[in-house]
């Protein structure tokens, strides 16, 4: 029994040690001067791996509007550094609320894109939505696999 969980134990930190997290900024602008942007605006990543969303500007904060099933929603707060654990397979489409008129929206692909259908759908009329970067998701989604 001490060997059963002693290689559990085991397993689960070899586990935390091959998670990594990546970075993600919330930017006004960014080096193509493209205006209210997430830099990477498409990231993908393994199950387990963890996401930072860093406020570079004022006013910005990540909440998710698209899961995989099964998967926990997210948000963060305004002007505050959050990270969150993906642990469900699939894309994740989030945005900045105040900023989703002017499609400040990203993609995170968690492992294999199962719901890429879904995301697909939704494209159109968050595209119809925006009043400015119109194009900007169509772009983003030929990015996912």
């Amino acid at each position: 029994m001490k060997i059963l969980i002693k290689t559990a134990i085991l397993g689960l930190l070899m586990m935390s040690l091959e998670a990594k997290n990546y970075e993600v900024k919330m930017l006004d602008l960014d080096s193509k001067n493209q205006t209210m942007i997430f830099e990477p605006a498409v990231l993908h990543i393994e199950v387990g791996d963890s996401v930072t969303f860093v406020p570079t500007h004022k006013s910005h904060w990540a909440k998710s509007v698209i899961v995989p099933k099964g998967a926990s929603k997210f948000e963060s707060k305004l002007d505050e550094k959050a990270t969150f654990t993906f642990e469900k397979e699939g894309v994740y489409l989030y945005e900045c609320p105040p900023h989703r008129i002017m499609n400040m929206l990203g993609f995170i692909q968690v492992g294999k894109a199962e719901n890429l259908e879904q995301i697909k759908n939704a494209v159109p009329k968050l595209e119809k939505r925006a009043m400015t970067n119109q194009g900007r998701l169509e772009a983003y989604v030929k990015e996912l696999e």
